[in-house]
């Protein structure tokens, strides 16, 4: 497999966070024509009604585990680790990332959400401690 396959799920989760702002649009377009919301609300992000906070929520989420992501991605690429394991874990957060957002948008169930916050959480941790082996044994 080559190294750049690893840019494949970076992509992937770049589309992800592309495809949540195109939502947060949508819903908040649809919110000011239903008339449970106004263009001024959206200027400080105060009191926003729930079917965008949710995305608006979610999109915060693309700009905080995915940044050690893309850096781990970038990091094992340059240390020649983007093995299979590497790409596969790269592959395991995207996706879970993707189902995370996929239930932060609609039902928002914790019960079903944290379990794949929690699985995209120890596979990057492990993309880090895979990351953090390499260096030490060269």
């Amino acid at each position: 497999m080559k190294e750049t396959a690893i840019f494949w799920p970076v992509i992937a989760q770049v589309a992800l966070t592309y495809a949540i702002y195109a939502l947060i649009s949508r819903r908040r377009v649809a919110a000011i024509k239903a008339g449970d919301a106004t263009v001024s609300q959206f200027r400080e992000n105060q009191d926003e009604p729930p079917q965008s906070r949710f995305v608006r929520n979610n999109l915060a989420n693309q700009f905080e585990l995915p940044v050690l992501f893309f850096a781990a991605c970038i990091i094992a690429f340059v240390l020649g680790a983007a093995d299979t394991a590497m790409i596969a874990l790269a592959w395991a957060f995207a996706l879970s990332r993707l189902a995370h957002a996929a239930v932060h948008v609609t039902s928002n169930r914790i019960r079903h959400r944290r379990p794949l916050f929690v699985i995209g959480f120890l596979t990057l941790g492990a993309m880090w401690a895979l990351i953090a082996w390499r260096l030490a044994t060269g």
